[in-house]
């Protein structure tokens, strides 16, 4: 079962709007002492930024922390609607800045809104999105004569964490939980049931 979506990477964006310059930051985070630390790491980039606008929202067990920061813009123009894209996207544990850059001319409240909103979609499609899963740790023993098939088959429902080669192989696997009873049942298969599986 997919735990949460959350960014693969930093992403950036750049939106040139009537003068303006809208620059977006959007980063992974595990918590708010991280959220808060990138933050201010692009507001001292951009010290001489009109407006450094954030969002983040974090989910942790049974906790849910969401902010969002207008900077000095028009109140609801700005941070709300970068959380609004966040909150649309399904993603947490992550925090998005958009930097402005006052260029004379003013947008208005909608045309604020667009700016932002769509700096911030740029920033969050560059980072990239990916699915956060529940994971079942096995340790897999069985014969080297079935190695050639079954590294694949990890492979495929998730991933070696370990090898030793001892009389017989031993992998410790990092499994997708929700594929754990498919995986099992096709590595017995694999190995005519010559398998030992061990829960982590």
């Amino acid at each position: 079962m997919t735990k949460y979506k959350t960014l693969k990477n930093t992403g950036e964006s750049r939106k040139d709007i009537k003068n303006s310059v809208f620059l977006g930051y959007a980063e992974p985070i595990n918590g708010e002492i991280e959220a808060i630390k990138f933050i201010e790491k692009i507001k001292n980039h951009h010290k001489d930024a009109d407006h450094n606008i954030s969002a983040y929202i974090i989910k942790n067990s049974n906790e849910l922390t969401v902010k969002y920061d207008d900077d000095g813009e028009p109140a609801g123009s700005s941070g709300k609607p970068v959380y609004k894209v966040m909150d649309l996207k399904s993603i947490q544990n992550a925090v998005v800045v958009v930097s402005r850059y006052f260029g004379g001319i003013k947008l208005g409240f909608g045309g604020l809104t667009r700016a932002y909103r769509e700096t911030a979609i740029e920033a969050i499609e560059n980072a990239g999105i990916t699915n956060i899963c529940n994971r079942t740790q096995l340790k897999v023993r069985f014969d080297y004569s079935c190695i050639k098939e079954v590294k694949p088959l990890i492979e495929q429902y998730g991933k070696i964490d370990e090898e030793h080669y001892f009389d017989v192989v031993e992998l410790i696997t990092d499994i997708n939980e929700e594929l754990t009873n498919d995986f099992v049942q096709k590595l017995k298969s694999l190995t005519k049931d010559k398998v030992i599986i061990q829960y982590l």
